[in-house]
């Protein structure tokens, strides 16, 4: 079984960041957020929108956000309808 993560970009609507992996690793997310961060080179202000899975709670997830400058979003727990309105990256 493969894994896929992917950020988008809300404005552009194109995919930023992604990385694949063969196990659900706890920096799956992370490294996609690496690589959309090296490409966009997004000014601090950014928001980073998720839900609220384990990932995107592992501190080291929120120390990459913290470090660029950006801000955490997160969508209610079990309200999956809060991503559709988020101005996010």
């Amino acid at each position: 079984m493969l894994y896929l993560a992917v950020w988008l970009d809300r404005c552009s609507r194109k995919i930023v960041g992604w990385d694949v992996r063969d196990t659900m690793a706890e920096d799956l997310v992370s490294e996609a957020l690496r690589r959309a961060l090296a490409v966009r080179r997004p000014p601090p202000g950014l928001i980073v929108h998720s839900d609220q899975g384990g990932q995107y709670t592992a501190m080291r997830f929120k120390e990459l956000v913290a470090k660029h400058g950006a801000q955490q979003s997160m969508s209610r727990r079990g309200n999956c309808y809060d991503n559709a309105h988020a101005e996010s990256f």
